[in-house]
């Protein structure tokens, strides 16, 4: 396969994935992040890695993010939003996680790809990404990508497009937001 059909796929397949997400949902979770003091971010693997890139882009928005494990971590209260990027909703060190964050009074927002989950006890949010998994659910966008790879494009999409949602809704000139990029470089 050249390079031009893998690329031409790969965009393909996530205009036609983020194109079937539900514009309300992401709503949902734009006012969630609204509303909270901080924003945490729990996932695993490639998945943590997306979410790393949200936080960080929302940290560039003056949004006080943390990735859950930073040695900085603060505690989680009633006031904050947990995160949890888990395409299954299955997994366990999210899930933990998440509990732990509803005994605290978080709210609890899940970025997946199975509504019908363990996490939804844990959720009070969810944005489907509707993309193929190892369940075969109804309505998933299938993809010729290897393992997950669609679910985790498709999660740092969603937190950029909200970020350009933050950034349009405020008003912010994009340079002034140069004022919250690292300098130590």
């Amino acid at each position: 396969m050249s390079f031009a059909i893998a690329q031409q796929r790969i965009v393909t397949e996530i205009s036609e994935a983020m194109s079937a997400i539900d514009t309300a949902q992401v709503d949902a979770l734009l006012e969630g992040i609204l509303a909270a003091d901080r924003v945490f971010f729990v996932g695993v693997g490639r998945v943590k890695l997306a979410l790393e890139g949200i936080a960080k882009r929302l940290a560039h928005l003056g949004i006080d993010a943390v990735v859950v494990g930073q040695i900085t971590e603060p505690a989680i209260t009633s006031s904050d939003l947990l995160v949890v990027g888990s395409g299954s909703g299955e997994s366990l060190f999210p899930l933990a996680i998440a509990a732990k964050a509803k005994q605290h009074g978080a709210t609890v927002a899940h970025v997946g790809a199975n509504p019908a989950s363990a996490m939804g006890q844990h959720a009070d949010l969810f944005v489907r990404l509707p993309v193929q998994t190892k369940l075969g659910l109804p309505g998933e966008i299938p993809s010729a990508q290897p393992m997950t790879s669609l679910f985790e494009q498709c999660l740092l999409l969603l937190g950029d497009a909200i970020a350009l949602m933050l950034v349009d809704r405020s008003g912010t000139p994009l340079h002034d937001l140069w004022r919250h990029h690292a300098n130590l470089e």
